[in-house]
């Protein structure tokens, strides 16, 4: 579970970077507009499968700012019965400013994601699939081993998670997962760092 703050820069980032300068980087960018979405892995796929009539259950830790996703999630029927509030730090937070060439620059807080191996899959009943997304470090490498050694299905989609893990780890959810997912430029970090193929 994440805010997501998606702002527009009204011009090209290049314009105002001195290539040769980068050593004392120091800009600010001027943007035009501002939107803040109720994102992260968790609150997407639950919204998702709710829509198509399939409502999950999303496992997540989320901080002392929560109040407004959460009147969201209850607007749109999505349960929060397995969140965990971590009371004196903030829900995970991406700041994304895109410009005219509709280049990215992302910053990321995982704030209360970091406690995400604090919230236990058991807390969970009746769970027969379940997806490892992007989270906490160790809750990622906990909930996988949790799911793997009660035999439930999952599938391991490491997204923008995959530069947190190392040829081990990589191995380790691969062998425990039902199933993998990765987008193309995933695939040849997930390639390059565990010698993997298909």
């Amino acid at each position: 579970m994440a805010y997501d703050s998606i702002m527009v820069f009204d011009d090209h980032f290049k314009n105002h970077i001195l290539p040769d300068k980068l050593d004392i980087l120091n800009v600010s960018f001027l943007i035009s507009g501002m939107r803040r979405e109720f994102g992260g892995c968790a609150g997407n796929i639950a919204y998702g499968l709710t829509l198509l009539g399939d409502p999950a259950l999303p496992m997540a830790t989320v901080g002392s700012d929560f109040f407004s996703y959460a009147d969201w999630m209850d607007t749109n029927g999505i349960t929060r019965r397995c969140l965990k509030s971590i009371d004196d730090t903030l829900t995970a937070q991406a700041f994304i400013i895109t410009d005219l060439d509709d280049n990215q620059i992302t910053t990321f807080y995982p704030g209360a994601m970091t406690f995400s191996h604090g919230n236990p899959i058991d807390t969970a009943e009746n769970v027969v699939l379940s997806i490892v997304s992007p989270d906490g470090r160790d809750g990622m490498v906990q909930h996988a081993a949790d799911l793997a050694e009660r035999s439930i299905p999952f599938l391991f989609d490491p997204g923008q998670g995959m530069p947190m893990f190392y040829k081990d780890d990589l191995n380790t959810f691969i062998e425990q997962a039902t199933w993998v997912a990765v987008n193309g430029y995933e695939w040849e970090m997930l390639r390059e760092r565990t010698g993997f193929s298909v």
